[in-house]
């Protein structure tokens, strides 16, 4: 196991062990602690984050191992990044104790401040995050797919953080002065802590900007993902093993990725639930899919007749993979 983390980011490593911790901690919460706050347990939060957290972190880690170029900024940028999120998430699990709201929470000066100080690293967090995607974006990867599903995961998920700074607007009736304990929110529309949707959380009868939120973020796993899964399919199909062919595709699902981003964006923000969409949502993301299977089918033009030889490699990171498997 050593040798398969060597190189990986350790700071960001610890992080991700120490949010494994919490999210057995939270887990024992949900069960023991019967609290309800804004309408879902009181451990739900510091739950859904942890584990969040526990992929952010794995990622980021993995992701500094591919530096060749600007390291000791990477490390710095991983470094800052993990001290941001310790102190939001020390933040959550201490208004979790006290039974208080972490997000939005204007009850007293202390909650402002508390809230105040969770803004400031978020904000924090996004420019190093930016940081460390400038920093891979530069990276001379061998295999064009890993390389682009790193880039464009990378800014996608900046994209879906940057919806974050949408819920902490203040809503029209806080404008108006009818809610003054709180300012911004997750749901449009609706209060917050209404009816949502099952293990999420997520608003069942209005508009959620978290979605696109979580969408986004976590573009920078499914995206290099998608190229792993190229890269074993390589082995196997003649259509893999193009280079061109799996950075095409890595491509259009990218776009596509992106464009469900924007979708469930504009979802959230039209007040509407993400399991009633009316008519124009749906044909919007009819298009959306026709237009992802059309341009997967040009990425596949020109590949399928090719061939692998026997016993031959489709591509260094094929290579990676299958040392890894001995």
């Amino acid at each position: 196991m050593r040798n398969h983390i060597e190189g990986w980011h350790r700071p960001l490593l610890v992080f991700a062990a120490a949010m494994g911790v919490l999210t057995l901690v939270s887990g024992v919460g949900l069960i023991v602690d019967d609290r309800v706050l804004v309408g879902s347990p009181i451990w739900h939060k510091p739950f859904k984050f942890s584990v969040s957290f526990v992929v952010y972190g794995l990622t980021l880690a993995w992701m500094y191992s591919l530096l060749t170029r600007g390291r000791r900024v990477g490390w710095w940028a991983g470094a800052v990044i993990v001290a941001a999120s310790v102190t939001e998430m020390a933040v959550i699990v201490g208004q979790v104790v006290r039974g208080k709201r972490s997000h939005f929470n204007q009850e007293t000066p202390f909650d402002s401040g508390l809230f105040a100080v969770m803004g400031a690293t978020i904000v924090v967090l996004w420019l190093a995050t930016l940081v460390m995607a400038v920093v891979l974006w530069r990276q001379p990867l061998a295999d064009r797919a890993t390389v682009w599903a790193i880039r464009t995961g990378s800014v996608v998920a900046l994209a879906g953080l940057a919806i974050g700074f949408l819920m902490v607007q203040p809503t029209e009736a806080q404008l108006a002065g009818q809610i003054t304990d709180t300012v911004g929110a997750h749901s449009v529309g609706v209060p917050d802590g209404g009816p949502h949707l099952p293990v999420t959380g997520w608003a069942a009868t209005g508009g959620d900007l978290r979605i696109a939120h979580f969408v986004g973020m976590h573009a920078l796993q499914v995206l290099p993902l998608l190229a792993l899964a190229l890269t074993f399919a390589a082995r196997r199909y003649g259509w893999a093993a193009v280079p061109a062919v799996r950075k095409r595709l890595v491509l259009v699902a990218a776009a596509g990725y992106a464009g469900l981003v924007a979708l469930t964006t504009w979802q959230a923000l039209r007040g509407q639930a993400l399991t009633s969409p009316d008519g124009v949502t749906l044909a919007a993301a009819a298009g959306l899919a026709v237009a992802v299977a059309a341009g997967a089918a040009l990425a596949l033009r020109g590949g399928s007749g090719a061939r692998l030889e026997p016993g031959a490699s489709a591509s260094p990171a094929a290579s990676a993979v299958e040392a890894a498997g001995r």
